[in-house]
């Protein structure tokens, strides 16, 4: 006899993975119907040049530690005052572990958005608001919730480890430093990483080929999502790809971003709290 799923997990199967995988193929099926197969594959191929050449410029220029791209970009434009300026303030300066951050920061949001905005603005032509950049529904934020619930346990669990430890937080305190002002300013800097974040992958990325391919649109998006996770601890680079996926569906059937970067952001601050009160440098 085969066994069934209880009614509640059927029906919330249902809601938040078929339901939302059968609009979105449905979405793809019409929108074919009114587009080019030429028109198809150049926007499949466009948002998959666009997502890998971008992704390919942060990972040039997001280490602050090694700033030779930055200091030999500025001297190629005759700023040779700047690239001293930023080679010291990165390199020798007291202030140089925030610098790096700050500097890996901007890189990382720069890449997320500024290859990704053009082509949906000036290319494609349409609306942000259909990437996901949306106002938020406050009925929407349950299941979130429960997410985060789900999520916590495993990350406090994780914070007792030594490989979890010596990566979080990315601005690690000295013995007696204060959270103000440099932690301060680097969760503020972390979580609009995190939004620039979820724009590409479950706005840009997803939206964008959703019209395609459907709901493969998710599964494309975390493969890249996966890879970006590689060099973290294991535990956290497995996860990514179930976090991906289910973002992903969540992003789609709520047609917004804003919670899923919510999301991302109060795990990334629980990470960072539980690591620093592992040190016995927060309490």
């Amino acid at each position: 006899m085969t066994p069934t799923l209880p009614r509640q997990v059927t029906g919330l199967r249902h809601r938040y993975f078929a339901a939302v995988r059968d609009q979105a193929d449905a979405d793809a099926l019409a929108h074919s119907l009114t587009t080019t197969s030429g028109g198809q594959r150049r926007r499949l191929v466009m948002v998959l040049v666009v997502s890998a050449v971008s992704l390919v410029l942060i990972q040039l220029g997001k280490n602050g530690a090694e700033p030779g791209w930055l200091t030999s970009l500025l001297r190629g434009i005759g700023a040779d005052g700047l690239a001293a300026d930023a080679e010291e303030a990165l390199l020798s300066s007291d202030n140089q572990r925030f610098n790096q951050l700050a500097l890996w920061a901007a890189v990382q949001i720069s890449g997320y958005i500024i290859l990704p905005v053009l082509l949906v603005k000036l290319v494609l032509r349409e609306k942000f608001s259909s990437y996901g950049v949306t106002v938020p529904r406050l009925r929407d934020s349950s299941i979130y919730a429960v997410a985060f619930i789900a999520f916590a346990p495993i990350v406090v669990l994780a914070s007792f480890t030594q490989p979890f430890q010596d990566r979080y937080p990315f601005y690690n305190l000295f013995p007696g430093e204060s959270i103000w002002p440099y932690l301060a300013a680097w969760w503020v800097l972390y979580a609009l990483q995190f939004a620039a974040l979820e724009w590409f992958f479950r706005g840009f990325m997803v939206h964008g080929l959703k019209p395609v391919v459907g709901y493969l649109a998710v599964p494309m998006m975390v493969v890249p999502y996966f890879l970006i996770h590689l060099q973290k601890p294991a535990l956290e680079a497995a996860g990514a790809i179930l976090a991906g996926m289910a973002l992903g569906t969540l992003a789609l059937k709520t047609r917004t971003i804003w919670w899923g970067a919510a999301l991302h952001v109060t795990v990334a601050m629980t990470m960072d709290l539980s690591s620093l009160t592992q040190k016995g440098l927060l309490f």
